[in-house]
């Protein structure tokens, strides 16, 4: 017998915890998300299971505090409450979920990407499944505002970095500067088709961005390496923008100390 592969045994799994939902009789709808949701052609063998359980007014705390309607599918191997609607979890055997519970009226109010319904009650209005809000844009989307924060966040990573504070320097050119770097991407390369996840940026960018991706290894060199990734990035931004010379050459001076 041919043994089933991840991707079929997610989808198998989503749809018992359907299963296992209508027979709560307390339940009204089971939202597939991300690559078991819309996104089904990014399935594979490294993906997981991410959902929301709607369930009916006044029964949230019965599906967050008892994990009965999980763990009667499959053993559950470890599970931790990591947000207050939900849990990260992996069944014992091997399939790792991150879900959140729900009571309709909440759905109005939170951020998430469309989802798929992968069960419901017969009288559900599924209408309350489709996201009213987004993330929303970055505190500016203005390229010299964007180019503005990447400078400064390496001239304080660098600064941070000579004062022998390089944990916080890292963090300050290897995640602030580079979050930046990555918004300006599509004013640099033209963005291949890949889905696009609006809450993370960094999800797919190597096949959003191939070109800009190459250069990732040099901007990011790692704790032992920080002024190096500083002047790469530098170096990125004057090739594509217009950096302030001030900025620059003080930023250059500090990483030659």
């Amino acid at each position: 017998m041919q043994k089933k592969s991840h991707s079929v045994l997610l989808l198998e799994r989503l749809e018992e915890i359907g299963q296992s939902l209508r027979n709560t009789h307390q339940a009204l709808a089971l939202l597939g998300l991300g690559s078991v949701g819309k996104e089904l052609s990014r399935l594979d063998d490294f993906s997981d299971l991410d959902f929301f359980a709607i369930v009916q007014p006044g029964q949230k705390l019965r599906f967050i505090d008892h994990l009965d309607w999980l763990s009667n599918i499959k053993p559950i191997s470890y599970c931790f409450r990591n947000t207050y609607d939900g849990y990260k979890l992996l069944f014992e055997d091997g399939i790792f979920c991150e879900f959140a519970v729900f009571e309709p009226y909440e759905l109005n109010n939170i951020p998430f990407s469309p989802g798929r319904i992968v069960w419901q009650q017969h009288d559900f209005d599924s209408q309350v499944c489709t996201p009213r809000l987004d993330k929303g844009p970055p505190a500016s989307s203005d390229e010299e505002w964007l180019v503005g924060e990447a400078i400064t966040n390496l001239y304080v990573g660098i600064c941070r970095y000579q004062r022998g504070e390089k944990l916080s320097a890292l963090r300050f050119v290897e995640q602030y500067a580079l979050d930046r770097i990555l918004d300006l991407a599509t004013r640099v390369e033209e963005e291949q088709p890949s889905p696009k996840d609006p809450f993370v940026i960094d999800r797919r960018f190597e096949q959003r961005h191939p070109e800009i991706s190459r250069e990732l290894p040099d901007m990011l060199q790692g704790y032992s390496g920080i002024a190096k990734s500083v002047l790469t990035q530098l170096n990125f931004l004057e090739k594509h923008f217009d950096v302030n010379s001030a900025m620059k050459e003080e930023i250059y001076r500090l990483c030659h100390l």
